[in-house]
């Protein structure tokens, strides 16, 4: 089994789940995507990425066509997989019950959890920027483990790398949307310059799960946008005008 350089949680540790938060370190992609780019949607070289995706599930025990990653829309969507797929659903969560099978996301500064319920053996992963997360793509994953017979209070979540309030500066239009749902969620909005803001989305998200009744939920604390040494950022590349850049991989596995 192939070694990457990778963060795990804890709490998913604990009950013998195998996951990786994958940092950018490890693959073969070069410049603005070195080197461990997961994003089939970049514009990488194909081959790369493949390979790339090898390693990631090498070193999950899975074989390569066996990590499924959706194509993600930004959207609250989210589906169950019993098994490989000819072509990737357009959604931004899957969650299944099949061992043999490692369920992944890619993010860049977006919300990446990892789910699991150990006593039904369901797992899931789910991709929450802060639309996603706003309109509901949490609650979905949920959602849809509970159909394959999930129970909320055993649920254990692990948010991984993600940008970080402090380097989430956003303008006002940003944080009306979230207050025409929720006037609560002004709590997850620190004052800046002018008629700046400063979102939490790691807080909102970890709040999100709460509320939905996950019974226990890990938030690795890790800002994308302030490590370059191992994590990509899409907010980083926009501020340097890159033409680019790599996407993250969480993947979980059944044991």
């Amino acid at each position: 089994m192939q070694s990457l350089p990778a963060i795990r949680s804890t709490l998913l540790e604990a009950h013998g789940i195998a996951h990786s938060f994958f940092t950018r370190q490890g693959g073969v992609s070069e410049g603005v995507y070195a080197s461990l780019n997961g994003g089939a949607g970049s514009s990488d070289d194909a081959q790369a990425v493949t390979e790339n995706k090898r390693r990631m599930a090498q070193s999950l025990g899975v074989a390569a066509h066996n990590l499924l990653v959706p194509y993600q829309i930004h959207s609250a969507q989210a589906a169950a997989v019993d098994g490989v797929w000819t072509q990737r659903p357009h959604c931004d969560a899957i969650v299944t019950a099949t061992r043999g099978l490692a369920l992944g996301v890619t993010g860049a500064d977006c919300g990446i959890v990892l789910f699991c319920d150990p006593g039904a053996q369901v797992i899931g992963a789910a991709h929450a920027g802060w639309k996603g997360a706003l309109e509901g793509v949490l609650e979905t994953t949920l959602e849809q483990m509970e159909r394959l017979g999930a129970s909320r209070p055993a649920i254990r979540a692990a948010l991984g790398p993600t940008i970080a309030q402090a380097s989430y500066e956003v303008g006002p239009e940003f944080l009306a949307r979230f207050m025409a749902q929720d006037t609560g969620s002004k709590r997850f909005f620190a004052t800046g310059s002018g008629d700046r803001a400063f979102f939490d989305l790691p807080g909102f998200i970890g709040d999100r799960l709460a509320r939905a009744g996950v019974g226990a939920f890990e938030n690795l604390a890790l800002d994308t946008y302030a490590d370059e040494v191992r994590f990509y950022s899409y907010r980083r590349c926009v501020h340097r005008n890159e033409p680019d850049f790599g996407r993250l991989v969480a993947a979980i596995a059944l044991p």
